[in-house]
Order: C-alpha cells, then sequence, then structure tokens
C-alpha cells in the first residue's frame, strides 16, 4: 500500500532486433518509455537521430479507416447478445492472425465505397427533392418554364414577398397600362409567385408599377417544359435513387458478417500503433538503438529475464531527488484499497516523494458513503451489481475499480442501513401496513432513524469530520518530521491540536491556573511561535493574524462541511419515504409496491451519484488539503490494451 518504487532504464540494442524487442516489451508490459532526455551538443549522441514515424502515421490512417466501417455496420441489426456478456478471450496469436486482418481491411474497403455511394445516392435525391420543391409553386402553371417571350412580349416569372396583397397589385398594373397582365401561381411560407406578360413597349410602365409591392424578376433557366412535368420526372428519378440506395444499403447490410474481424483489427492496429508511438521515441544509429523509460523496481527481474533473448545493453538506476517531477506515479495496493484508485486518478496522482492517499482514504469514503446511504435495500443492489460486474462481465481497469468500490460501499450501506432500520425507507412497515391495518409492525429495529435522531446524527457527522481533519494533520506531522520540518509542524498543527484540547478544558474550567486556562494559552503561545519564527518586524504581527483567521475559518468551515453526511443520509431517508407513502394511497398491494419500487430507484440512481459526488468532495478538499502532496503523472507501459477482446496468456 504504496508508491510503487521506480526506476530509471537506459537499453542499447542492435536495430535489427528493434522490432520484436518493443514486441517483447510490449508482452511483459512494465516499461514506460518516454522522450529521451537532451544531451545537447555532445559529439558521442549527435549521430543518433529520432526515428521516423511516418508508419505511426499510417496505423492512426489504418484505425481510422476500419472504425469508420465498423461504425457504418454497426447501424445495422445485430446478433442479440446477453446484457452482462464478458468480452471473449483469445490468445496473442489468435490475435494477431494476419488472415483476419486482411480480411478486415478489404471489407474496410468495400465498406467505404458502398458508403461513398450511398452518400452520393443520397445527395443526388436530396438534390431533386430541392428541385421540386422550387417548382411546386409553379406546378398548376400551364406554361413552358423555358417562355422568355417573343419579339414584342416580355415574358417575367417573378417573386413577391408572402404578405404581398396581389390582387391590389393587379388592379395597380391595369390602372398603369393595359398592354400587361400578371397571372398568379402558388405560392411557399418565404414568397408569392406570378408571371408577368407585357408588351414591351409598356415593360417600364409594369415595373413601375408592381415595385411598390416587391416584385423580384426570377430566373428559371435550365428547364424545359411546364413545372408538371418537371416534377413528375424528378419523381421518377428519385424513386429510381431510391430502389438503388436500398440495394446498395443491403449490400451494406451484407458485410456485417465480417463486424467481428473489423473488431479483431482494430485491436490488433491497436497494438501495433502503441509500438509505433513509442518507436517515434527511440535514438537510432545505423544498427543500433537507445530508449529510455521507467520500470518498477519491483518487476526488474521480470525484465530481465524478458531481455535475455536480445542482444542488448541495459541499466537501472534510482531517480535522483531532483528528477521525482519526470519519475511515473504507479499505486501499489491490496483489494480493499485499490478500488480507491479511481477517486485519486480522478483527482490528481500523489508526487512520488508523496504518500500513497488511498489506504488513509479508504475506511473514511466507505463509512461515509454507507453513511449517506443508509438503507439495507439500496446496499443488496449496490452488491449484487458490483458482483455482476465483476463476475459475469469481467470488467478491467477503471470499470474494474468501480465495480470493487461499488462493493465494498455496498456492504457499509447495507450494514448502516441495518442500524438505522432503513429498506427502502420504510417499505416493509407501509407494506405490512396495507395488508394488516392493524399490524404492530411500524418500523423496523434500529440504533438511531435518520427522521428522529437528526440532532444526534448532525453531531455523530461533525465528530467524524473532526476526525478525520485530525487524521489528515497527524499524517502531515509525519511528513514534516521525516522531512526535518518538525519545528513547523509543532507551530501548526501541533498548536492547534493543544488549542482543541484546551477549548473544552476550559470550558469546564480543568487545568486552569488562578482562572487562567493554561492548557488553552499554551496552545495560542505555541501557534504565535510557529506563526511569526520566520517572520520580521512588522510582518509578525500579519503573520500571526493570518494564522489565526486562517485556522479558525477554515479549520472549522472544514468541519461543517460534514454537516452534509446527515444532509444526504436524511433526504435520502425522505424521499424513499414520500413514495412509499404515494403508493400507500392506491389501496393496493400491487400498486404500491409498483410506485414504491420506480420511486426508489430513482432515489437510488440520485443517491448514488450524490453521495459519490460529496463523499469525494470531502475526500479530495477537507482531507487532502491537510496532507496531501500532488503532482504526479500516471505511469502508462507499453502493454497490450484492447477494447474488444481479452488477451490470455498462451500455456507454455
Amino acid at each position: 500500500m504504496a508508491i510503487v518504487k521506480m526506476k530509471r532504464l537506459r537499453l542499447i540494442g542492435m536495430a535489427a532486433e528493434r522490432d520484436e524487442l518493443l514486441r517483447q516489451l510490449q508482452r511483459v508490459g512494465c516499461v514506460e518509455i518516454d522522450e529521451p532526455e537532451d544531451h545537447g551538443s555532445d559529439p558521442v549522441w549527435e549521430g543518433l537521430t529520432r526515428v521516423s514515424d511516418t508508419a505511426l502515421a499510417d496505423r492512426e490512417a489504418e484505425a481510422a479507416s476500419l472504425q469508420s466501417a465498423l461504425t457504418m455496420l454497426d447501424r445495422f441489426p445485430q446478433e442479440k447478445k446477453g446484457a452482462f456478456q464478458p468480452r471473449p478471450q483469445m490468445t496473442e496469436q489468435q490475435l494477431f492472425d494476419s488472415q483476419i486482418r486482411s480480411e478486415a481491411r478489404k471489407a474496410a474497403g468495400v465498406v467505404a465505397a458502398g458508403e461513398k455511394e450511398l452518400a452520393t445516392l443520397q445527395s443526388e435525391i436530396a438534390r431533386r427533392q430541392s428541385q421540386i420543391q422550387t417548382l411546386t409553386p409553379w406546378k398548376e402553371l400551364d406554361l413552358p418554364l423555358e417562355t422568355d417571350g417573343t419579339k414584342d412580349m416580355a415574358v417575367l416569372f417573378a417573386s413577391f414577398p408572402a404578405n404581398a396583397d396581389l390582387e391590389e397589385a393587379v388592379k395597380k398594373l391595369e390602372e398603369a397600362t393595359e398592354l400587361a397582365q400578371l397571372q398568379t401561381a402558388g405560392s411557399d411560407r418565404e414568397a408569392r409567385y406570378a408571371v408577368l406578360f407585357c408588351h414591351k413597349s409598356a415593360l417600364e410602365d409594369a415595373l413601375s408599377a408592381l415595385k411598390d409591392f416587391g416584385f423580384t424578376r426570377m430566373t428559371l433557366r435550365g428547364w424545359t417544359g411546364t413545372a408538371a412535368e418537371n416534377i413528375r420526372r424528378l419523381e421518377g428519378e428519385i424513386t429510381a435513387l431510391e430502389r438503388q440506395s436500398e440495394a446498395q444499403e443491403e449490400a451494406l447490410a451484407g458485410q456485417t458478417g465480417h463486424r467481428e474481424a473489423l473488431r479483431l483489427a482494430l485491436d490488433q492496429n491497436e497494438q501495433d500503433r502503441r509500438r509505433e508511438d513509442c518507436k517515434s521515441r527511440l535514438l537510432a544509429s545505423g544498427s543500433a538503438i537507445f530508449l529510455e523509460g521507467w520500470v518498477p523496481a519491483e518487476r526488474e527481474g521480470e525484465l530481465a529475464k524478458a531481455l535475455e533473448p536480445f542482444t542488448c545493453a541495459w541499466e537501472t538506476q534510482e531517480p535522483a531527488e531532483e528528477d521525482y517531477p519526470k519519475v511515473p506515479i504507479l499505486l501499489k495496493n491490496n483489494p480493499l484499497t485499490a478500488p480507491l484508485n479511481m477517486i485519486t486518478n480522478m483527482y490528481v496522482l500523489p508526487a512520488y516523494d508523496g504518500v500513497d492517499p488511498n489506504p488513509l482514504m479508504a475506511p473514511f469514503f466507505i463509512f461515509f458513503f454507507g453513511m449517506m446511504m443508509a438503507d439495507m435495500g439500496y446496499g443488496i443492489m449496490m452488491v449484487i451489481l458490483s458482483l455482476v460486474m465483476i463476475h459475469k462481465m469481467h470488467v478491467k481497469g477503471t470499470m474494474k475499480d468501480m465495480a470493487g468500490l461499488l462493493l465494498l460501499c455496498g456492504i457499509s450501506t447495507f450494514i448502516m442501513g441495518a442500524i438505522t432500520g432503513g429498506f427502502f425507507g420504510d417499505f416493509i412497515p407501509q407494506l405490512a401496513k396495507l395488508i394488516d391495518p392493524n399490524t404492530t409492525l411500524t418500523a423496523l429495529p434500529a440504533l438511531f432513524t435518520p427522521l428522529t435522531d437528526t440532532l444526534a446524527i448532525l453531531v455523530g457527522a461533525l465528530a467524524l469530520g473532526l476526525l478525520q481533519v485530525i487524521t489528515g494533520m497527524a499524517v502531515s506531522v509525519v511528513r514534516k518530521c521525516q522531512a526535518g520540518e518538525a519545528a513547523d509542524a509543532i507551530g501548526n498543527e501541533v498548536a492547534w491540536w493543544i488549542i482543541l484540547a484546551g477549548i473544552p478544558l476550559a470550558i469546564f474550567g480543568i487545568g486552569t491556573v488562578a482562572g487562567v486556562p493554561v492548557v488553552l494559552v499554551i496552545g495560542f503561545l505555541v501557534l504565535i511561535w510557529g506563526a511569526t519564527r520566520e517572520a520580521k518586524g512588522f510582518g509578525k504581527i500579519t503573520s500571526l493574524v493570518g494564522a489565526l483567521y486562517n485556522g479558525v475559518t477554515g479549520f472549522f468551515s472544514d468541519i461543517l462541511s460534514y454537516a452534509r453526511l446527515m444532509a444526504l443520509m436524511l433526504a435520502g431517508s425522505v424521499i424513499a419515504t414520500v413514495f412509499n407513502t404515494l403508493g400507500t394511497v392506491t389501496g393496493n398491494v400491487v400498486a404500491f409496491i409498483l410506485i414504491a419500487m420506480v420511486g426508489n430507484l430513482l432515489n437510488f440512481a440520485l443517491n448514488l451519484l450524490g453521495c459519490y459526488v460529496h463523499d469525494m468532495r470531502l475526500q479530495c478538499l477537507e482531507y487532502f488539503g491537510r496532507f496531501y502532496k500532488e503532482g504526479g503523472k500516471a505511469f502508462k507501459p507499453l502493454l497490450y490494451d484492447t477494447k474488444y477482446v481479452d488477451i490470455v496468456k498462451e500455456e507454455p
């Protein structure tokens, strides 16, 4: 239960063995290859150059092609699988079968071509639909669209604003000239359409009369025949294109049998991409390669065994203190604390010379979560869900941590629910009363309940907060003493401990001399000494004021934050009780169970999220703020990381 010690790895190997060496390192999965150190103008290193990363770009392009094809095929119905079916398992040899990759590449090419053809067909359909929409207002007009008049007669297709009064426009046109006629066509939401027939000698007068009505000339070039004839032709073309589109869809659906090959090829490609990414960080000469990285000290023997078949020279060394910010962080925890990695990774990893927070956080996080949920029914649901994830779905990585955390918090929730007498709120007493109104079962046995012992729970929550804050301060004292900063620990954390002990002693008059609370005075004197020991002149006063103000406000505000433990316990209990009460209004057992279960499921989901967020806030702000030294970056070794299958080790 600590931060794993790392060693700096430097390796020189043969360029001819580069690919197999990287594959072996990936198989072992214990080496993080990082950027080589800058050796400046050292002539020994000037002959080494970075390995070309063109292959990395090729892998990324192939991944994009395979993923695009898989996304397209996933639009079609798939074979139904169990909701909790685990990922298939296969050996490394099975995963890297070249025939699978060849099949996937071919399928991806076919799907890409089919998708392109389908997109073209859809585009053509959309274009013709747009043309029909344009022609629809002219559909009732029995006039060829290519008509543009004669030597003496002008024919103008025009539009008016949708709110234009065309009847009034016709009157104005008749008043202006007898040699013009306006024939209205259809309309849409944006405009009204018409055709102006006019002798060219009167065209200027006609246009002048229609100008005030928003007359706008339109051009319908490229069309021959009437609008109705063109619409019928376009509709026929759309029908033909839709048949082609359906045929293309069926052809693509015929490729769905290659989905599994595409998934495997994506996993294959991802492992290759990881190696190529690491390869781009290597330095190389004509016949040799050089890599730098990190390896856990406890796995150095495993690395040595893996490198035996290769012609290479390598060394490891402990990182210097000035290199600590560069050292990747790997946390080693037992089954009880490992799930807390999810919290630590979401917040920020500790510095290499810091402390692993998981063992210090685990008992508080798990207990606080159970205290806020505090319901046997909810606890059982959490345990069942976590066991399904672990034993049926075989989740990995972060999801495995989530399942483990859910299991631990579910057990805590069940225990706290048993203490407070909660089983889906007051579901059992309400059900018993509905079945038998004369029942004597009014509540499950409980040591205390959120609804009747609210003040006691609040006091308990604040006491737990005080305990956790003091624990954080104790960790800080230990760290400072280890770092040779004992005086700082005495003048800060220890001083506040003395003050906290002195307050109740002063209230009860214990340890007073001539009415003076000695312990409390000693605490303040130590605090004053700690705040002013490194300040000079006026700075002593400002340091003292700052220490007192920040200490009092920060300490007590942190303690008050733990009141949320009571608030969420009370809120969850009240909401569950409300839903159960709503169910009893029906007077029917089946309706009661249905309403109560739906309401409790909603309450469970909301509480699950709320308790997680508030619990994490207490740990990351109130607790970690007392001792946590952050700044670490995660250890990211070259290893197999698959999405669709699990790789199992082959039997020797």
